[in-house]
């Protein structure tokens, strides 16, 4: 059986909990010693016995319950030097942990398991550099499920404590690491480390974890593009070629630009472009043409494009474009005409699409 795998917050938290605990079972070890001695050596009732122990560490001077001889006092004094170190380790290690708040991250910590226990559906970003800082805010907007994965402590603290979002430290590339966050029920996963070769490790753990997952890679070059393509990634994205292409269209087509732009950022915007999955068992068009099942006349989306099961894509399609199961309806509209769409063609039961927001 595995062991538990912990990340390093969880590890300082455990530790300071072992830490506490010893010091806790040494000082009732000290206890029972005294209690024992007088119980036994000196002869003292039981009840003697523990008072005198008790009032012995506490340092109250008090003064003897019976008169002791010179063995008795010498045993007595290594009870208070006992006590004094047992009980000033407890001190120092509570206070350690009130000044670094381990028992407020305790709670956070056992939170965050119940949170990413109950995920399903959701979307995991690897790395929370900028490229990651990015995609989880355009998933905020969004309005989609989503947890992060970063092996940076203090960046983990601070976002958690800044932005709130839902950030687990841990090594991403390790099988361990994704089955915490729910790599079994979650619909995407984004590798989005500035590791090449890391983000193939990704791309590998989670196809082998879950089959059915999409996997959306970054790359620095093109032969990476190339290797992560061939290790199972779905999309493969290289900012600098991105980037690059997005300025020389921005250059030569500024209208165009800003209209895409418009409609793909996640905020501020009035159209939007989603995927809707064509499925025999939920959709009455199946079979038809798009002139037939009239989806622009009655929900006012527009369909830009159709992706076959088979993977060929028709772009703007017609009146005559026949719709298959299986099919892919990229549309573009409003939030409301989208759902609208959703509504006609029926619930979207594949897990690698979702419907579109409800803001």
């Amino acid at each position: 059986m595995k062991k538990p795998v912990f990340s390093i917050l969880e590890q300082k938290y455990r530790r300071i909990q072992q830490e506490l605990m010893i010091g806790t079972l040494a000082l009732c070890g000290v206890l029972l010693t005294g209690t024992l001695w007088y119980t036994f050596v000196e002869g003292w009732k039981w009840e003697e016995a523990a008072y005198m122990t008790v009032i012995t560490l506490s340092t109250v001077g008090y003064g003897e319950t019976k008169p002791l001889e010179s063995r008795g006092r010498l045993f007595t004094i290594a009870l208070i030097l006992m006590g004094i170190v047992t009980i000033g380790y407890i001190v120092n290690r509570f206070t350690e942990a009130v000044i670094q708040g381990y028992f407020q991250e305790g709670i956070r910590l056992r939170q965050q398991r119940r949170t990413m226990e109950s995920l399903s559906r959701h979307y995991i970003i690897c790395g929370f550099s900028r490229t990651g800082r990015q995609i989880a805010q355009e998933f905020e907007a969004e309005g989609v499920p989503f947890v992060i994965v970063d092996s940076e402590v203090e960046l983990v603290r601070k976002t958690q404590a800044e932005e709130g979002y839902t950030i687990y430290q841990g090594d991403a590339t390790l099988d361990e690491t994704l089955i915490l966050v729910g790599i079994e029920r979650a619909t995407c996963i984004v590798a989005a480390l500035p590791s090449d070769a890391e983000n193939l490790y990704i791309v590998l753990s989670a196809k082998t974890l879950n089959p059915r997952i999409r996997a959306i890679a970054r790359a620095s070059t093109e032969e990476a593009v190339q290797k992560l393509q061939r290790g199972g990634a779905d999309a493969v994205v290289s900012p600098y070629i991105t980037g690059g292409r997005r300025m020389a269209a921005a250059a030569l087509r500024p209208q165009i630009m800003d209209f895409v732009d418009g409609i793909i950022s996640g905020k501020g915007r009035e159209l939007y472009m989603e995927e809707v999955l064509i499925d025999y068992n939920s959709c009455p068009f199946v079979g038809q043409t798009l002139g037939e099942a009239r989806l622009r006349a009655q929900t006012g989306a527009l369909v830009l494009a159709i992706r076959r099961a088979s993977g060929e894509l028709i772009g703007g399609p017609t009146a005559d474009t026949l719709l298959m199961t299986g099919d892919v309806m990229i549309s573009m509209g409003t939030a409301e005409q989208l759902r609208a769409l959703n509504r006609m063609i029926g619930p979207i039961d594949s897990k690698s699409l979702r419907k579109p927001k409800k803001s």
